[in-house]
């Protein structure tokens, strides 16, 4: 299928192997897309996944951003545009999952850290890139990766649950306001997925809940799960490619739990 050919994806947070923005990415190279790869630095990881995205026949770009600063934001959807033309669809990847603590450890900096990447990062990304799409005068799509964690809270990760609550009222309210632009903007709520930020938290989370190893931690999510198996990026990744489709012209402001029925409200 090449539903995207002509359209224009940027990613977040899409420079490192094997993780949600990579997975996102591949699926819109497969369908025809222009794909844009950003994270703070392009390294050589960074560099692998775009020539990953080359050899599925995409067109690609590669810009670095960190995505809490609003001039870099700026200037990625700038590059975007003048790299492809336009901009399409933007997905809200960027963010710091990897700070666990107990409540009470939390000091000011981890705090501002967490919310500056995770929800001022998606606000900034999300202003940029509807200004490019209003001023095309096309409409377009934001996509905010949101997480389980929108929906319920979860110990030693206050600032990380608190930015995924503020992404879902970001959501809601850039939807409102978005809407007669032709713009949709919509969250995706996945699951546990074990990339390598997900790695860091089986490893933490294993031993803080006493199981015997990671393996045994990773056994009892699946246990649990109606599907009986943790996340994949390509789950995520199709629940964007719909959100983006012309399908999806008429949903907005929602925030979809992906999740094999782990999440349901």
């Amino acid at each position: 299928m090449a539903r995207f050919a002509g359209k224009t994806v940027v990613v977040t947070g899409s420079g490192r192997q094997k993780g949600l923005g990579q997975g996102i990415l591949q699926r819109f190279a497969d369908e025809g897309a222009n794909c844009v790869v950003s994270d703070v630095a392009i390294g050589d990881e960074a560099q692998a996944v775009a020539a990953d995205l080359r050899s599925r026949g995409a067109q690609v770009a590669a810009i670095a951003c960190d995505v809490s600063d609003p001039t870099q934001c700026d200037a990625l959807v700038q590059q975007t545009v003048a790299a492809f033309g336009g901009i399409d669809v933007m997905v809200n990847n960027a963010g710091i999952g990897f700070m666990m603590k107990p409540l009470l450890d939390v000091v000011a900096d981890d705090w501002a850290r967490v919310i500056g990447v995770n929800l001022s990062g998606a606000f900034y990304c999300t202003q940029a890139a509807a200004r490019a799409m209003a001023n095309a005068g096309n409409g377009g799509r934001i996509i905010n990766i949101a997480s389980q964690a929108a929906k319920t809270g979860f110990p030693h990760l206050a600032a990380y649950v608190s930015s995924k609550h503020g992404m879902i009222g970001l959501t809601r309210a850039s939807a409102v306001e978005l809407g007669a632009l032709g713009i949709t903007v919509n969250a995706v709520c996945p699951n546990h997925v074990t990339t390598a930020l997900g790695a860091e938290q089986n490893a933490y989370f294993s031993k803080l809940l006493g199981f015997q190893n990671v393996d045994a931690y990773l056994a009892n999510i699946a246990a649990k799960n109606p599907m009986g198996r943790p996340g994949l990026p390509s789950d995520t990744a199709a629940a964007c490619a719909w959100l983006a489709s012309d399908d999806a012209f008429y949903v907005t402001g929602e925030a979809i739990n992906v999740s094999g029925g782990e999440e349901m409200h």
